[in-house]
C-alpha cells in the first residue's frame, strides 16, 4: 500500500494535464499579499494549503484501496460484522432460489398434517414396542417354562412303592398307595391332627398321593417309607408324617404340601 501511495505522488509531481482541474482550484485559493501586483506572492495561509493538498491527494491514500460506505460500494466486512455495526429493523430474504409461503397457506395444509400424523403415529409406535419389550422381560423365559411342568409315567410304579422326581428345583413324591394305606389314612381322627386335613382333599385318586418333599419345619428332605406311621421321617429333627403326608409327630408345623398336578391319561401325570 506504500509503495502504491508512493507511485501516485511521483505521477502528482509531473503535474499531468489531466490533474489541472485540482491544480487550478488550488492555487485559486492562493492570494497575493501586495494588491496583485505578482512581485512577491506568499500563500494567505498554511493551515489551508494543508487541507486543500489532503483534499487533493485524498484519492491516492489508503482509502482508496479499501472503498467507503459514503461513496454507495459494496463493505468487504463479513455480512454478521455488518449487521451487527449497522443494526436495521428492515429484514430482507433472499428469495433467489426458493419460493417463501405465508403461513397457514392453504396449499400446504394438507402436507402439514401429512407430517404431522405420520409424527405421532412413530411416537405411537415406539411407546407401545417399549411397552411391549417391557411387559416381556418380566415374563418367564424359555427354560423356566420348561421346568414349569413335567410328565411322570405312571405305568413301571409298584403299588406301595415311592417314586422321587424333581420339578422346579424340588423333590417331589410320587407314592402308588395299597388298600391298606388308603384305609388307615381314612380311619385317622381329623381333629386330632395338628394340621386337620381329611385324606380326600389331598388326593384326586386315592391310590396315588403326590406332594412335594420337603419338611415344613426347616425344609429338610424326608425319607419315604419311614417313620412311626408309616409315611415320611425326617432325620434332622424327627417329624414324622403318615401316608396321606400329614404330619403326625414332631417340631413340623404343616402337613407337605400338594402340587398342582393332573392325569392326562390312565398312566400320565403332568405336574404343574
Amino acid at each position: 500500500m506504500l509503495r502504491v501511495a508512493g507511485r501516485r505522488l511521483s505521477s502528482l509531481s509531473r503535474w499531468s494535464p489531466s490533474s489541472a482541474p485540482a491544480s487550478s482550484a488550488l492555487l485559486s485559493r492562493i492570494q497575493p499579499s501586495n494588491g496583485g501586483d505578482g512581485s512577491s506572492r506568499s500563500i494567505s495561509s498554511p493551515h489551508l494549503f494543508n487541507s486543500e493538498f489532503r483534499d487533493l491527494i485524498r484519492g491516492f491514500s489508503s482509502e482508496s484501496l479499501a472503498p467507503s460506505h459514503d461513496l454507495g460500494m459494496i463493505s468487504d466486512l463479513p455480512p454478521t460484522v455488518a449487521a451487527l455495526k449497522n443494526p436495521t429493523s428492515k429484514i430482507v430474504y433472499d428469495e433467489h432460489n426458493h419460493e417463501r409461503f405465508p403461513p397457514g397457506d392453504p396449499s400446504k395444509r394438507a402436507f402439514a398434517y401429512f407430517v404431522l400424523t405420520g409424527g405421532r403415529f412413530i411416537y405411537a409406535s415406539l411407546i407401545r414396542l417399549l411397552v411391549l419389550k417391557f411387559v416381556l422381560s418380566m415374563s418367564a423365559s424359555k427354560d423356566v417354562l420348561a421346568l414349569a411342568s413335567i410328565e411322570v409315567d405312571l405305568s413301571s410304579i409298584e403299588p406301595g412303592s415311592t417314586v422321587t422326581v424333581k420339578w422346579r428345583g424340588k423333590p417331589v413324591f410320587i407314592r402308588r398307595r395299597t388298600e391298606d394305606d388308603i384305609k388307615l389314612a381314612n380311619s385317622v381322627d381329623v381333629g386330632s391332627l395338628r394340621d386337620p386335613q381329611e385324606d380326600a382333599v389331598r388326593v384326586k385318586d386315592p391310590e396315588w398321593l403326590i406332594v412335594i418333599g420337603v419338611c415344613t419345619h426347616l425344609g429338610c428332605i424326608p425319607l419315604p417309607n419311614a417313620g412311626d406311621f408309616g409315611g415320611w421321617f425326617c432325620p434332622c429333627h424327627g417329624s414324622h408324617y403318615d401316608v396321606s403326608g400329614r404330619i403326625r409327630k414332631g417340631p413340623a408345623p404343616y402337613n407337605l404340601e400338594v402340587p398342582t398336578y393332573s392325569f392326562l391319561e390312565e398312566n400320565k401325570l403332568m405336574i404343574g
